[in-house]
């Protein structure tokens, strides 16, 4: 097999990880290289900080892809006299490429809070707060029968009738359809000034609605008729499969102070280690996670129904408002969810192991090949931690 094309490899990744279903604020794709070069291996990793481009230079790598951006807020300037800068004038001349998929990565079947799921062996997955599904259209057309192949095959290259994993799927009936032509038509069928009828065929077709004007064009340019009878129906929407968060059960229910030990078996060791909030013996069965900081999703998770919540960079406010809640509002002794605070880093790394099996698998079924390796640096700011030493003093001593 041969290598791929760094533009091979980013439409690759995109396919997985489409860019348009990053949040609005984020900024996803190739930050730095030739889409020409080739790309031989490929390093990933969460942080695209110094240590992960010495790292990747030192293996030789072509191409660096990492959940976070390196090139998330505005800047100036990207002399090397700024540490960004100097970081991709690094890259540049090293000839390695850099590519970020972030919150697109997150959403993604396959992504960031699948790989999180895994992990920690949820099954019966759902997302926590799933994406619309995207809006399609149903695309409704009158033919003459024997043009209705025809007909389909024009509308399925046009972006028509995919679904799922497959494509050319159209449902068709015949019926009889009838016109006059009038003076000035030039009818395919019939003559001016006469009544016409003819066995058409009814065909239906879903098509995505971004490609509506192209589907259209299609029709009109595959049909034999000087006016085709068609029409265009707005389908409904409904929740799809991707998007932010999972939720899934244990196989088997646990505590909530067991399955914190399990989460910290699960990903990578770092200073903060693994915090839980609520009763130790509490009952852990149903469990939503999200890869990253995830407390801005508190009632998402409360909808959900779940008995425990794992996510990163939790806050004292929010964490205490939602623990005072379900303390409140419990019942038989009984107070979820219970919250489970990884560090941010730990939450993530999950990923970047099936995003490089998924990557290899990929681009060998395109015919080209590539090796990955997955960063094993720590790139957790976080470097210690100090147990207190005591506990604190009984109210009203000092």
């Amino acid at each position: 097999m041969t290598a791929p094309r760094l533009a091979d490899v980013v439409r690759t990744l995109e396919r997985r990880y489409p860019p348009s279903t990053a949040e609005s604020w984020d900024a996803v794709g190739l930050v730095a290289g030739d889409p020409e070069q080739e790309v031989r291996r490929v390093l990933l990793a969460v942080d695209p900080v110094a240590d992960v481009v010495e790292e990747a230079v030192a293996w030789g790598a072509d191409l660096v892809v990492t959940h976070h951006p390196l090139l998330l807020r505005p800047v100036h300037s990207i002399a090397a006299t700024t540490f960004k800068g100097a970081l991709l004038h690094r890259l540049v001349r090293s000839g390695v490429a850099l590519y970020t998929a972030h919150t697109n990565a997150d959403a993604a079947v396959g992504g960031v809070a699948d790989a999180l799921a895994d992990a920690l062996g949820l099954v019966d997955r759902t997302p926590l707060q799933a994406a619309a599904s995207e809006a399609l259209d149903k695309v409704v057309a009158m033919v003459p029968v024997r043009d209705a192949e025809a007909l389909v095959d024009a509308l399925a290259a046009a972006g028509a009738g995919a679904i799922g994993r497959y494509a050319r799927c159209a449902w068709t009936t015949t019926g009889e359809g009838t016109f006059t032509p009038l003076d000035g038509a030039s009818p395919a069928i019939g003559t001016v000034g006469e009544v016409e009828r003819v066995v058409e065929a009814r065909v239906e077709m879903v098509a995505p609605r971004r490609l509506r004007s192209a589907v259209v064009a299609a029709l009109r340019a595959a049909h034999p008729y000087e006016e085709p009878a068609f029409d265009v129906l707005e389908l409904a929407s409904w929740p799809g499969a991707t998007g932010i968060g999972r939720v899934g059960w244990l196989e088997r229910p646990t505590t909530l102070a067991a399955f914190a030990a399990d989460v910290a078996a699960a990903v990578p060791a770092t200073s903060q280690g693994v915090r839980y909030a609520g009763d130790a013996d509490g009952r852990v069965a149903r469990v939503a996670v999200v890869g990253g900081s995830g407390d801005s999703l508190f009632d998402a998770v409360r909808a959900a129904g779940v008995d425990a919540y794992v996510t990163a960079d939790l806050r004292h406010h929010p964490a205490s408002e939602l623990r005072e809640r379900a303390e409140f509002e419990a019942r038989d002794g009984h107070a979820p969810p219970y919250l489970v605070d990884l560090a941010h880093f730990a939450s993530e790394w999950p990923w970047l192991a099936r995003a490089a099996r998924d990557l290899e698998t990929d681009l060998a079924a395109a015919g080209t090949t590539v090796e990955t390796r997955v960063s094993t640096l720590s790139t957790d700011p976080w470097t210690g931690r100090v147990a207190a030493p005591a506990p604190l003093p009984p109210e009203g001593h000092p």
